[in-house]
């Protein structure tokens, strides 16, 4: 069974339908699941009052399993690295690298675990593994 961590954007996307069997998918799906405390924090930040009992469903149900990937002081400087070096190619300015880190931050704990990152965004995850490969797929609902 591999390991799968679904991003912020696939949550997103659940909420704003309203499907919040969505948000379970760890009953149905053939995968170990994780979830990211980066997704967790940009999930509360965006949230309004109705989805921060549903996020805290799933905070407490992966908290329960032992699943909440959580980036160590490595994951950090080697966003930062691969930040630099993305920024250095694609001519970033600092507003397009702070917008990353977080999708960065996912990325470098994912791939320090071996786990699939799942995205609706696959532009950053793909240039993020221009520079640190990690195994990351593009959702598709």
């Amino acid at each position: 069974m591999r390991a799968v961590l679904l991003d912020s954007s696939v949550y997103i996307a659940a909420l704003r339908s309203g499907n919040e069997k969505a948000l379970s998918w760890r009953r149905s799906f053939e995968a170990s699941l994780w979830l990211s405390s980066v997704v967790l924090e940009e999930l509360y930040a965006g949230s309004t009052s109705r989805d921060q009992f549903v996020i805290e469903r799933v905070e407490r149900d992966f908290d329960r399993v032992g699943r909440i990937l959580v980036p160590t002081l490595n994951d950090w400087i080697l966003t930062g690295k691969v930040l630099a070096r993305l920024a250095h190619k694609y001519d970033y300015e600092l507003v397009g690298r702070s917008r990353m880190t977080n999708d960065a931050l996912i990325a470098m704990s994912a791939a320090r675990k071996g786990i699939v990152v799942l995205t609706a965004n696959p532009r950053d995850f793909a240039r993020l593994a221009e520079f640190r490969p990690f195994r990351w797929q593009t959702w598709s609902g």
